[in-house]
């Protein structure tokens, strides 16, 4: 019996080994479709040639108020975008799924408070409606200021601690870039596959394909509920602090 199991292993090796001296290297060589061409920017912070420009200092018009639909009514110097808490939530007039986003941000020198309360802000990736709805990657000031670590600049917001802190001082400009991926949903409602996001903070990743357990909650555990395409969210927070600011933005759809 052994030698019987033992001759087939030798014809089965000897039948890989012909057929691989039969192989060619055009057997694996695929030609289409051809990727389309993307003239990138010059450097990592300019927008390649296929972005969507959501904000570069010429107006808001890509953008509206959260609640209501209306004009984006936050504050423009230049090409900076600052907070204007009195008017709350801006968010994108057109919705997405999957994307690649370059954002960048800045806290005032001036910043006062402590903790959450210092420089507050949030990129919801995407937005279920009104309030602080949806997936909240958080902006704050993380530099010499303690808070709860799934709360710090570089989470997801209450779900997933960074995996570093390259946070810069106040005043100083802070660059994301994310990787978006939506969650699927299946006919009956259930989640059939998890939203996931990796997270590039002042070129370091501090969130690497984190697979989300829902929309992140200021109180309570994350669940899913069935949604589709959804506008991003930059948050008009309540705390006391100064308001930061926001330039720089585009994105590009996968």
């Amino acid at each position: 019996m052994k030698y019987s199991i033992l001759l087939t292993a030798l014809l089965a090796g000897s039948c890989f080994i012909a057929k691989a001296q039969e192989a060619k290297p055009e057997d694996t060589e695929i030609w289409e479709p051809i990727p389309k061409v993307v003239t990138p920017g010059k450097t990592f912070r300019d927008a390649p040639s296929d972005a969507i420009i959501l904000f570069d200092g010429k107006g808001l018009d890509k953008w509206e108020q959260a609640d209501d639909d209306s004009p984006a009514k936050w504050d423009i110097n230049g090409d900076i975008l600052t907070v204007n808490k009195k008017y709350g939530n801006i968010k994108t007039k057109q919705s997405f799924t999957n994307y690649q986003l370059h954002i960048e941000w800045r806290v005032p020198a001036s910043i006062t408070g402590t903790g959450q309360a210092r420089g507050n802000s949030g990129i919801f990736l995407a937005s279920l409606g009104k309030g602080d709805a949806g997936y909240e990657l958080q902006v704050l000031d993380s530099y010499n200021n303690k808070t709860y670590v799934n709360g710090m600049a570089g989470s997801l917001y209450k779900q997933v601690i960074p995996l570093a802190n390259p946070g810069r001082k106040p005043g100083e400009w802070q660059t994301y870039d994310v990787v978006w991926t939506a969650p699927t949903f299946n006919e009956d409602g259930s989640m059939k596959t998890p939203a996931k996001a990796t997270v590039f903070f002042n070129g370091v990743i501090v969130e690497n394909n984190f697979e989300l357990l829902g929309p992140t909650q200021y109180i309570g555990k994350p669940h899913y509920q069935k949604h589709g395409p959804a506008p991003i969210k930059l948050q008009a927070h309540g705390d006391k602090s100064e308001p930061l600011s926001y330039r720089n933005i585009w994105i590009r759809e996968l």
